[in-house]
């Protein structure tokens, strides 16, 4: 379990948090403003777990709340990256009952989809935590989530890869198809990228990783290879030069991410922690 994740500023979250907002409010919600039309009253809620796992989003459920509504008190009992239980109080807000009926939704299912993919990062990476190796995640997130979603691998002990196209330079199938050749596509980009900026090249044969080596790659990632040849790349790799890392790749699962990270690699990557997660089940009860 790590608690190395770290949000981003409320300046880039919280468009997204209104957004998500305006989404579920629309023009106003029917039930609450008709139930509280003689006036706006405190209350208390409580935040329960239903399921075991790693919560991951408290302090983005606080936001929400308090976008809503700036006195809202939200109180993390469960702290942020923290293993929880069935039955486990998680959190306690107090404030007007409106933010907090009006706010539940979007809070909850911000926290509900980041604790499911920590839970399940976490997972992953106790798969391997004999061995100096480490998971990184990928670029598979959800459209408009992904600075939480890479946060909440994080928190489960994965390390972010680069967060967009603009972090890191990436040579794929399709761009060595596009430039004619992978030292092409390397001398091409390198001439163009500002520094310190790094080059990773997927490769899927020993002939490429060959290449790859030759025109001097800082990352060199073995994609969907068979074991038997992730060892010999690997052992290519560390005989020729010790400075370049190894990044695995490609149908990483629970089963296999251990042999995986025998092969000798540097990093494993899976978009699985975020794209085959589920869901870590909370409530809200409000207790006046």
């Amino acid at each position: 379990m790590s608690n190395s994740g770290v949000l981003p500023p409320w300046l880039v979250l919280d468009p997204l948090l209104r957004g998500w907002l305006l989404e579920d409010i629309g023009r106003g919600d029917r039930t609450t403003n008709s139930l509280l039309v003689e006036g706006v009253r405190a209350g208390t809620a409580k935040w329960i777990a239903k399921a075991p796992g790693i919560i991951a989003g408290l302090p983005v459920a606080a936001r929400v709340f308090q976008l809503l509504n700036e006195k809202v008190s939200f109180v993390a009992v469960t702290v942020e990256g923290a293993k929880c239980e069935p039955g486990q109080i998680v959190a306690e807000i107090q404030g007007s009952l409106d933010a907090l009926l009006m706010g539940e939704r979007v809070a909850l299912n911000l926290v509900m989809r980041l604790s499911g993919i920590a839970t399940l990062t976490n997972i992953y990476v106790e798969k391997i935590a004999d061995l100096p190796v480490r998971l990184v995640d990928t670029r598979k997130t959800t459209p408009g989530l992904r600075l939480l979603e890479k946060y909440a691998t994080a928190l489960g002990g994965a390390i972010n890869h680069r967060m967009g196209l603009d972090d890191a330079v990436m040579i794929k199938d399709n761009h060595i198809a596009a430039a004619g050749g992978i030292g092409e596509a390397v001398s091409r980009i390198r001439s163009q990228i500002p520094y310190p900026l790094t080059i990773e090249v997927e490769t899927e044969s020993l002939e490429q990783v060959k290449e790859a080596l030759h025109h001097n790659a800082d990352i060199i990632m073995l994609d969907n290879m068979s074991l038997d040849m992730m060892r010999e790349a690997v052992q290519l790799i560390r005989q020729q030069d010790s400075r370049v890392k190894i990044e695995a790749s490609g149908n990483v699962t629970l089963e296999t991410i251990h042999v995986v990270a025998e092969t000798g690699v540097d990093y494993i990557s899976s978009s699985a922690p975020i794209t085959q997660s589920k869901w870590l089940d909370l409530s809200m009860r409000i207790v006046l």
